[in-house]
């Protein structure tokens, strides 16, 4: 086993840029590109491995031939590969959306549900986002709202600078706004109920679907409890510095902020994506370049040196 250099699966909704593009150095015909899957192990999204013995294979080939080796005991307790982790580039405001729970999520979509969380990697001035309800309503009006579109009247927008930490748990209403760039942590789930889009049209000139019913069973309406914005422990480490982010039963994320040496060896597996800077990985029998946007899948137990300058997300279960 080796760390593997990822391919990330590119997705083009609607409301997606041209930043992933034009300075995180995705390659693409497409025009826009709204996300980046940069670790995925999925169904509607596969990395493909970019060096060594392994070229060529998707992630979830390379794990099947690797094992449960390759990502420690604490994942392999999951049905299936736990993280899924994008680059999201909102040119235009995401829909008003939610996700279920894992109960909820396995017994009606046959996947995991969705807790996610967001880290701001850029925004414009003046950006802001939807981060559940400004105060508790009833499944009554909460309904009511959504069909006579005042919903956006009880809605949570935050101003956003970059830095700011969101931690969505399942069940919390939410949307991404317009100008910002965001670095996503979640399950590895692609179930997301759309609450309200706004009248827009989707690619084909009909509106896009809602559900409704689905996300009036699931949506906490009340605000959120967890703090957000500025937050996270800060710690030294030599001259660099690490951020927690978030951490949960579901996941940990860090943003490390690279100036030297740091040093990599978990008992499972970690996901490095490079959000700045030039960074080199190295390992016993390897080592390879890594600039902005490059995602390195980090096997349990391979020692890796990460070196350079920069700032890099580090996920892992």
């Amino acid at each position: 086993m080796y760390p593997v250099l990822l391919k990330a699966p590119l997705k083009d909704y609607i409301w997606g840029g041209r930043k992933l593009k034009e300075e995180y150095g995705f390659e693409t015909d497409l025009e826009r590109v709204s996300e980046a899957w940069v670790l995925a192990c999925h169904k509607d999204g596969d990395g493909v491995v970019m060096n060594g013995e392994m070229k060529g294979k998707t992630l979830s080939e390379v794990l099947r031939i690797w094992g449960n080796a390759a990502i420690g005991e604490k994942a392999a307790k999951f049905p299936y590969f736990p993280l899924l982790i994008k680059l999201i580039d909102a040119c235009d405001r995401l829909s008003l959306q939610v996700h279920p729970n894992d109960e909820y999520a396995m017994r009606v979509e046959g996947e995991f549900g969705k807790t996610e969380m967001w880290y701001v990697v850029d925004c414009e001035p003046g950006a802001e986002l939807i981060y559940g309800l400004t105060k508790k309503i009833g499944k009554e009006e909460f309904e009511r709202r959504i069909r006579d579109n005042t919903i956006e009247e009880v809605c949570n927008f935050v101003p956003v600078k970059k830095g700011d930490v969101f931690f969505i748990e399942a069940g919390t209403l939410h949307a991404i706004g317009k100008g910002i760039l965001i670095a996503e942590v979640q399950q590895n789930s692609n179930t997301t109920y759309r609450v309200s889009d706004y009248g827009r049209l989707g690619a084909d000139g009909k509106p896009r679907a809602l559900h409704i019913d689905k996300a009036i069973d699931v949506t906490k309406t009340e605000p959120p409890t967890v703090p957000y914005g500025a937050v996270g422990e800060i710690r030294k480490v030599g001259n660099s510095e690490i951020r927690l982010l978030a951490t949960c039963p579901l996941f940990t994320a860090e943003a490390l902020n690279l100036d030297g040496d740091y040093d990599i060896n978990c008992d499972g597996f970690t996901s490095a994506v490079v959000l700045s800077g030039d960074v080199k990985a190295a390992w016993d029998g390897g080592e390879l370049s890594m600039t902005k946007g490059s995602s390195l899948f980090i096997p349990a137990g391979i020692e890796t040196k990460l070196s350079g300058r920069g700032e890099v997300l580090l996920s892992r279960v």
